[in-house]
């Protein structure tokens, strides 16, 4: 166990020792927002109870409650009216520190099998919609707060819920969210409706995963996975939607949070602005360049991030609301002071990354007699600089072996209506947007060689493009969701058509005719069927859709720009056998079409998307298809008598095709996926967390040592066997993280005090081996076998494989104050 780990233990255990009677506690409050879901007008007069206290109020005029002078503690809220579905809010931490407000919505009441109102079957354990009845996952914000080994990251807890994996080998520390064998780039994420791009920092553009969220989750209510049966307003998904909601502000008195951990500092604020108008805030600054620097490690990662929405209630039925997003990252080397073969390979291994990237939006919101409409207007843009050197510790023009210089801008416009006709509810829009993008682009694929007469013995083989595109993309999309037979069926059909105005894809959005259609049957009282088929399609990347040559030797090209498409059959069942307590069992299968494959390596771009810089700078042909396929099986406890938990378990495969239309493994065909996540809560504001992950044996290639030697100078990497691809298995996969919270209470502010640590037994984390050339005994230059310095085509190198398996245990130790 390490000096640093041993500290952060004693000084967790110092102040856990101090005496909560030695304060004065105050007393919390706990407020909200009751609304109609269908058509989103409040609710006067609906029941509002505050568990275990026993204490109950009406809502007013306005659906609104306030509970005062609270003890601090865990509560649950349940919620009941006459003619609506009852709704359960569990585990909720109520503290002196900040109050919470919350936005409940109320379904109208199901009539059950013996005509008698079902009023427990919308609850926080059951996540499924009338449009969306399977593939769903709902997690609370103290859920993710809570995660042992999240550390506040909202894409490591989703690996907690089923079908989701993270990454190639699963112990990695990028957030490669991979949602039943597809690629990273097949999500979209929402944030309150406006579609925000990038969520990581660092991220792999045209993909999407990064080694760090940019959410702030003290600012998030809670999180929708849809892994299919995708409500038809949500365009480009073909894995899976993200709907991220941010809590509501305080209407009465500024209040915020500072979180200081091992690797961060953040401020969070919300409050009242006006009578009308609410606010929140947040910013956060990292400090890992400093940690990283105090460990020797040769990176230097930095970034900001920032977040804020501003909401106001024009009147009683409209509501306006500003929202934005924002990171900057940087990212530099530095030389170790004690050098090692692992350090020095994570330098010319890897590229130097500039980014920052921002998303804003404005959503106006009107109610109408029947329903209410929205209006949506945003802009995101991403600025992505990557640069590599054959030397990055000493970079030059001359050895510079890849650039990326681009920015993506989308304009959105988007516009749709949700209106309730009888038992029938029918949403339709349309959608416009504007694309600028500019790409300067090169990568030396394969350095000139020459023996010692001057004979080329190895071609240049350079990628550059240089392109500015802009276009429009516009789509249209209608759904009717119904009740039938005593509302023991429930049938959703609807369908959307995309489009857009680049000459290499397609104009005409009636050939990306996108049909779904759910099913779901209420079998019993606590029984559900289920299931749902939908064709999906998305744009491919925009480095893809702007990409022309040159291409050396071979001439230049044009990327074709068909759209993606994937079609899903799904069917399960689901159990709720009481209001805090939920099983499902599905089984899914997943085809795809027109996926592009790169011309260069032969390689579906399907299997690409965890590396850093980006994806998509390359000759492709889209004449790959995939296929995934698989069941799931899922528990979640919500939080009853101090104890909740997580169950799930993912058997899949995941194959795609290469350029000679042979089906191959996908880098993420794991094929088993389990977590197991539980928590209790002790007295005296104790919490703990447990967490086992487990991943199947992920795919990897090997290395074709003869290109990997006479390349290994210039690239700073190996070279793999695209031959062979993904036909060696790496180890499984398996860790736990354990976490402890401790809050004091005291008059208006809350201490928390956290200790969170990942893989805290030390298992190995597999990956797949580092190819290099070995060194001497003081790492100041590489070894040859004639005692001569080696030669540019490494011939007089020996190589050497690093193992890439280090048991990487990280304890986190911070704390939160809220005031």
């Amino acid at each position: 166990m390490s000096l640093r780990f041993r500290l952060l233990i004693l000084i967790g255990l110092a102040i856990s020792g101090i005496s909560s009677a030695s304060f004065a506690q105050g007393n919390a409050f706990l407020s909200g927002t009751v609304v109609d879901k269908n058509s989103q007008k409040p609710l006067s007069g609906i029941s509002v109870r505050l568990l275990p206290s026993e204490r109950g109020m009406v809502t007013d005029a306005a659906g609104y409650f306030r509970f005062k002078d609270i003890a601090p503690g865990t509560y649950s809220l349940v919620i009941s009216g006459i003619n609506y579905q009852n709704v359960l809010l569990s585990n909720i931490s109520v503290t002196t520190g900040n109050e919470n407000t919350f936005a409940i919505e109320m379904e109208p009441a199901i009539k059950g099998l013996d005509s008698v109102v079902v009023s427990a079957r919308k609850n926080t354990a059951k996540a499924s919609s009338l449009e969306t009845p399977l593939s769903v996952q709902r997690l609370t914000v103290e859920e993710i707060k809570r995660n042992p080994g999240g550390n506040f990251d909202i894409s490591k807890v989703l690996q907690s819920l089923p079908g989701v994996g993270g990454g190639v080998g699963g112990g990695g520390f990028r957030n490669d969210i991979i949602i039943r064998g597809g690629a990273p780039s097949e999500n979209v994420y929402y944030l309150d409706g406006i579609e925000i791009p990038v969520i990581n920092h660092f991220g792999t553009q045209g993909s999407g995963g990064g080694p760090q969220g940019i959410l702030n989750v003290n600012l998030i209510e809670d999180v929708k996975l849809s892994s299919s049966a995708f409500d038809a307003r949500y365009d480009n998904a073909l894995s899976s939607v993200l709907q991220f909601r941010q809590k509501n502000a305080n209407t009465t008195h500024t209040q915020g949070n500072v979180l200081l951990s091992a690797t961060d500092l953040a401020l969070t604020l919300d409050g009242p602005l006006s009578s009308k108008t609410t606010y929140l805030a947040s910013v956060r600054r990292s400090y890992l360049q400093f940690l990283f620097q105090a460990i020797d490690l040769p990176i230097r990662p930095n970034y900001w991030d920032f977040q804020f929405k501003i909401q106001t209630k024009i009147n009683k039925k409209t509501t306006f609301s500003v929202l934005g997003i924002g990171a900057i990252d940087e990212f530099k080397f530095a030389a170790p002071k004690t050098a090692s073969p692992e350090k020095l390979y994570v330098i010319n291994s890897n590229p130097n990354i500039n980014q920052w990237n921002y998303t804003v939006g404005m959503s106006l919101r009107r109610l109408t007699d029947n329903g209410f409409w929205n209006l949506a207007l945003s802009r995101n843009t991403l600025n992505n600089d990557v640069k590599k050197y054959e030397d990055n510790s000493n970079p030059s023009p001359q050895t510079q072996t890849l650039l990326t210089d681009s920015r993506e801008t989308e304009n959105k416009l988007r516009w749709d209506m949700t209106t309730n006709i009888g038992e029938s509810k029918l949403t339709y829009g349309v959608s416009l947007q504007y694309v600028d993008f500019t790409n300067d682009f090169f990568s030396i694929y394969r350095k000139e060689l020459r023996d010692e007469n001057g004979v080329v013995v190895q071609p240049e083989v350079k990628i550059s493009s240089v392109t500015q595109i802009d276009f429009l993309k516009y789509g249209a999309f209608f759904q009717f969701s119904r009740r039938f037979f005593d509302e023991r069926v429930a049938i959703s059909l609807g369908t959307r058509i995309d489009g857009n105005s680049l000459s290499n894809s397609s104009s005409n959005p009636f050939k990306q005719f996108s049909p779904r259609l759910s099913v779901s049957y209420a079998l019993a009282p606590h029984w559900n069927l289920n299931a749902s088929v939908g064709t999906y399609f998305k744009l491919p990347a925009y480095t893809q859709l702007a990409f022309k040559g040159p291409i050396t030797p071979g001439g230049s090209a044009t990327n074709p720009g068909a759209y993606i498409q994937s079609t899903h059959y799904v069917a399960g069942t689901e159990y709720l056998p009481n209001n805090t307590l939920r099983f499902t069992l599905e089984g899914f299968y997943k085809r795809y079409a027109h996926y592009p494959v790169s011309v260069l390596d032969g390689v579906s771009l399907a299997n690409k998307g965890s590396e850093f810089g980006s994806i998509g700078n390359e000759q492709v042909v889209q004449t790959g298809i995939g296929k995934a396929w698989g069941f799931e099986f899922f528990v979640q406890k919500k939080l009853t008598k101090r104890f909740f938990g997580i169950l799930s378990y993912t058997f899949y495969r995941s194959d795609f095709t290469d350029i000679s239309g042979a089906f191959i493994p996908a880098s993420w065909d794991n094929r088993h996926l389990l977590s197991i996540t539980w928590g209790y809560k002790f007295k005296k504001n104790w919490e703990l967390g447990l967490k086992f992950r487990y991943q199947g044996a992920a795919p990897y290639t090997e290395f074709d040592m003869v290109a990997s030697r006479t390349n290994y100078l210039s690239q700073g990497t190996g070279i793999l066997n695209y031959a062979m691809f993904n036909a060696n298995r790496l180890p499984a996969f398996h860790a736990s993280d354990v976490r402890i919270d401790k809050k004091w209470n005291f008059k208006k502010i809350t201490l928390d005090v956290f200790l969170d640590v990942s893989n805290w037994y030390g298992a190995p984390s597999p990956g797949a081996p580092q190819y290099t050339f070995k060194r001497n005994d003081n790492n100041t230059a590489f070894l040859s076998t004639d005692g001569l310095p080696v030669k540019p085509n490494g011939s007089n190198a020996i190589p050497l494989l690093l193992p890439n398996n280090d048991a990487q245990v990280t304890p986190t130790f911070g704390f939160i104050i809220e005031f």
